[in-house]
């Protein structure tokens, strides 16, 4: 079997069975499984609302899921977009909040998404240059600034930022949200999909073009196949490296343009809620392809929000090992391939 159809049929392969593993488990906890997927695909795509919610899921995936695929391109393991995306969170309220209320709203968008790539792809530089500089494992140093974010954000929020009694910052000015689809469009009425989704959109379209269209995106996929070959060839791994992360880290960072600007308006503590390690598993399902991102978030986003909508009949917990389960099969049927190619 060719290379390419393997890489199709690998994640194929691992969400069937992943729904075989699952519909046991769900008989196990005393329920019907196909009762359970039913009201689970009502709720969801079956509803305006329960789109719009799966959109906005999906929509923060794709950010930070492009923030794994790329570093991934050079074999780098970037784990850190959890923190990258609160970073960038954090520096896109605290800018809204401080722009003047007469600021145009292109301006305003643009300057409160501008300081979110800087947050997310400075923190991501950090790792990147522990990396290139003293030879630290990045596995290592992102899950550490992971921490250090949260504590940092949740420092600077608490003493610093917050309204009084609250656990957020001030609001955003009005000229730097973005629309949601239901004020534009009408459609997903009431849900918190906006129109960052077209921003995620043409970010994985642009992802595509510099991995496989451009002569850097060669360089960079060179100096993860084959480091010594592509040193030999004049390619600077270092300064690739250093880019991976950085570009990785401001995708993660835009995420805030999707949660802050154009749902929440402020920041608020523990509203990223772990996107950033699921994030992790998009992009592995994927293939760290950037097209491929977007039907793996919706496979994630639609458990996530799925799993809330029939937690009055079996326990939400269980989408999440059901999570777990595709990762691991996706792991597995990867090592089956390779060893009998």
């Amino acid at each position: 079997m060719r290379p390419k159809s393997l890489r199709v049929l690998i994640p194929l392969i691992s969400i069937l069975s992943t729904l075989a593993v699952s519909t046991l488990i769900i008989f196990m906890a005393g329920r019907d499984p196909l009762m359970i997927f039913e009201k689970m695909f009502q709720a969801t795509l079956g509803s305006s609302y329960g789109s719009g919610q799966v959109v906005f899921r999906v929509t923060t995936l794709v950010f930070t899921g492009l923030a794994v695929a790329l570093p991934f391109q050079m074999r780098l393991l970037n784990i850190g977009a959890e923190g990258q995306l609160l970073v960038g969170a954090f520096a896109s309220a605290m800018t809204g909040a401080m722009l003047p209320a007469s600021l145009p709203a292109v301006a305003a968008i643009s300057l409160c998404t501008l300081s979110a790539m800087a947050a997310g792809a400075c923190w991501a530089l950090l790792a990147g240059v522990l990396k290139v500089r003293f030879g630290v494992n990045e596995v290592i140093a992102t899950i550490m600034l992971n921490f250090i974010a949260q504590g940092l954000t949740g420092y600077l929020l608490t003493y610093h930022f917050a309204i009084p009694s609250t656990v957020h910052t001030a609001p955003i000015t009005p000229a730097a949200a973005i629309p949601s689809f239901g004020a534009v469009t009408g459609w997903l009425a009431n849900s918190p999909a906006n129109l960052s989704t077209f921003l995620a959109i043409g970010l994985a379209l642009l992802f595509q073009i510099i991995l496989f269209q451009s002569r850097f995106g060669y360089e960079m996929r060179a100096a993860g196949l084959q480091p010594e070959a592509a040193r030999y060839g004049g390619i600077n791994s270092g300064m690739h490296t250093l880019a991976a992360m950085g570009i990785g880290g401001a995708a993660a960072g835009l995420g805030a343009a999707n949660i802050v600007l154009g749902y929440r308006h402020y920041f608020e503590a523990g509203m990223t809620g772990g996107i950033g390690f699921t994030a992790i598993a998009v992009s592995l399902l994927a293939g760290a392809h950037p097209l491929w991102i977007f039907l793996s978030a919706l496979f994630f986003g639609f458990l996530e929000y799925g799993g809330l909508t029939v937690n009055a009949l079996i326990p939400k917990d269980i989408f999440m090992v059901i999570e777990a389960i595709t990762i691991l099969l996706v792991i597995a049927f990867t090592a089956l391939g390779k060893r009998f190619l």
